[in-house]
């Protein structure tokens, strides 16, 4: 079992004396690309005069934009809450569900992660040790109670993810109380760590066993709801639906009914064959295009009567207690009532939409701009709570699977930026395995993002693909953290977390339980000196990149905007110690630190006397006294 060891670097190195510069004749011109894609020329300065000169740190300098944030240049750690610690027991198999199934497995369950265990590490500085300025959590509301078959119906399939919902008025008890979660997020605030929340507008849950049971829906062939169902012997999970009367159209009206959702059961639409009214992997379709008001769901009707009293308020949101009842919305206007609840409630600061494409662009306008209105509402009223100072607008980032940086529709309909999956490439052929197209694809980020004015997040492992693999996640994180516009860390990322075979279920294995005894402390520290660099300098995620050299590759990256500003110069594969001309990115008396090694330089006639880590990777930051 490996320990984590909390390391402080504190190195300043006394250097400086006159050696040969790095040769960068031979190389192409250096060439500099603005914001409006416009390249020119940039002399480069090859000659070096230094003499000895000792080094000194002052306490407390920081870079320019230390203390600043930009979606531009987030790093948003993707924390799947009941994958990643469990902080409080007590809470692990709510609503009877069970941690190991029938089968003996866990691939499926609930594992015990929750709110409280993300807060502790919150409070512990982990995040903010790795430079995550943004935690995306799975959807903290109820998802439904009971399992469907996992696989081929191999193991118990419980919505421990976040995808498949029931109530959005309510927290889910796995992870917690409403207390809970609103710890959680002033924690999060206080440590400066936006919370984005992961919601789906487009599917509800299956139908469980449990919830057909507790909320009297559907019906079974023999009678009886046995809501505790499990497989004996040879059985499979999914051998459930032989025992249900799916041709009882009475008793599925029970469920969401025909003005909500389309689904293959007597009495309800079927599905279509466009984005917008497919049924999603047989996922009840909710009815986002319908415009005209609509009752409550019957299911939910059923569901509300039985929490009428105190015993529930724990995890009743305080600003849904009104919305529980038959308003003059559509079903999108319900739902998007009850998500901006969340807001109103807690100071969440963004949205990550799932399913994106598959909901009318202007059901994302309504729900931008009601959480936006939330957003500042609670900033408003909670001005001494943490995170009301924030000035950066409600964020909302969508998932339209297959999206990579071109500029699309959904830029002008509430999103600030769409997940990127061309990076990893949807067969893996991405740019991301292959570290000899660094050099093109930083310039090419860093143009199309400044040049069409929009932002990306992009991944090198996700939980609907795979994990990047582990032998070469060193590189590929050096590749992602430099990466130009905002990141998305899939939790594990960073400690190595390891992909457990989940039989035919391939994407399962990628959401394996948090590896904390199994920590693979070289990658852990690479990550933490890459993403805290990231986290000080704007100019890393959001500003204009200039290549200054291809062998050794060296380039920087430059932010200007309002009052901000912002330099880092980076070289790759600068193995030797040798004399940098940083002339291009930095002033003479400029006091320098390679965030890398931790080593102090002051620059004299343009040059600083490098002495860089083994791995060649230099990360170099101004620092203003």
């Amino acid at each position: 079992m490996k320990r984590i060891l909390a390391l402080f670097i504190s190195a300043v190195l006394l250097t400086a004396c006159s050696t040969t510069p790095i040769g960068l004749e031979g190389t192409k011109p250096v060439r500099q690309t603005d914001a409006l894609g416009d390249s020119r020329p940039v002399p480069v300065e090859t000659t070096i005069s230094l003499s000895d000169h000792p080094v000194e740190l002052p306490k407390g300098a920081k870079t320019s934009t230390e203390d600043q944030f930009n979606w531009r240049n987030a790093t948003v750690y993707y924390a799947m809450t009941d994958r990643f610690y469990n902080g409080n027991p007590d809470n692990d198999e709510s609503y009877g569900r069970k941690k190991i199934d029938a089968k003996g497995l866990n691939h499926g369950t609930f594992q015990g992660g929750d709110f409280k265990g993300l807060t502790d590490k919150i409070s512990e500085g982990y995040f903010t040790d790795l430079g995550v300025n943004a935690i995306w959590l799975s959807a903290p509301y109820e998802q439904v109670h009971g399992f469907v078959g996992g696989g081929d119906g191999e193991f118990a399939h419980y919505a421990f993810h976040g995808y498949y919902a029931l109530d959005w008025t309510m927290v889910d008890r796995n992870f917690g109380t409403k207390e809970e979660f609103a710890q959680l997020v002033d924690t999060a605030h206080a440590h400066g760590i936006r919370i984005i929340l992961d919601v789906v507008l487009n599917h509800t849950g299956y139908n469980t066993l449990k919830d057909m049971a507790t909320y009297e829906f559907g019906s079974f062939k023999n009678g009886e709801i046995d809501g505790n169902w499990e497989p004996k012997g040879e059985e499979r999970y999914d051998a459930y639906h032989e025992l249900i009367n799916y041709e009882d159209e009475t008793a599925w009206q029970k469920w969401w009914g025909t003005d909500w959702v389309r689904a293959g059961l007597p009495g309800y639409d079927r599905g279509g064959g466009d984005d917008y009214t497919m049924i999603l992997a047989g996922l009840p379709d909710i009815m986002t295009e319908k415009s005209d008001s609509v009752d409550l769901p019957p299911v939910l009707v059923t569901k509300w009567a039985q929490e009428r009293g105190d015993e529930f308020l724990a995890w009743r949101l305080n600003q849904a207690k009104d919305l529980r009842q038959t308003m003059d919305l559509s079903p999108a206007g319900y739902i998007s009532a009850w998500l901006t609840a969340w807001v109103r409630e807690f100071g969440i600061d963004g949205f990550r939409i799932d399913t994106a494409k598959h909901v009318e662009l202007e059901v994302w306008d309504q729900l931008k701009n009601q959480a936006s209105e939330a957003l500042i509402q609670w900033r408003s009223e909670n001005p001494d709570a943490p995170g009301a100072d924030f000035e950066d607008d409600f964020f909302m980032v969508g998932e339209v699977w297959g999206q990579g940086l071109e500029k699309t529709e959904y830029h002008e309909h509430g999103f600030d930026a769409l997940i990127n999956f061309s990076f990893q490439g949807e067969s893996f052929e991405g740019p991301a395995y292959r570290k000899d197209t660094m050099p093109a694809v930083f310039q090419r980020y860093a143009d199309t993002l400044n040049d069409q004015a929009i932002n990306v997040l992009t991944y090198i492992s996700s939980h609907d693909t795979k994990l990047f693999p582990r032998k070469k996640l060193k590189d590929g994180l050096t590749y992602q953290l430099l990466l130009p516009g905002a990141l998305e860390v899939f939790y594990g990322d960073e400690t190595a977390r390891l992909y457990v075979s989940t039989g035919r279920d391939l994407t399962m294995g990628t959401r394996s339980f948090m590896n904390w005894d199994d920590i693979d402390l070289e990658v852990f520290e690479h990550f933490k000196k890459l993403g805290t660099f990231r986290a000080r300098n704007l100019a890393v995620g959001a500003g204009v990149h200039t290549e200054i050299s291809q062998d050794p590759f060296i380039f920087k990256r430059d932010y200007n905007k309002g009052n901000e500003s912002n330099t880092v110069l980076i070289a790759m594969n600068q193995s030797k110690e040798t004399s940098l001309d940083v002339s291009m990115a930095f002033s003479d008396g400029d006091l320098l630190r390679d965030a890398y090694t931790m080593t102090a330089y002051k620059v004299e006639a343009g040059k600083i006397r490098l002495e860089p880590h083994e791995s060649g990777l230099v990360l170099l930051e101004r620092l203003i006294p």
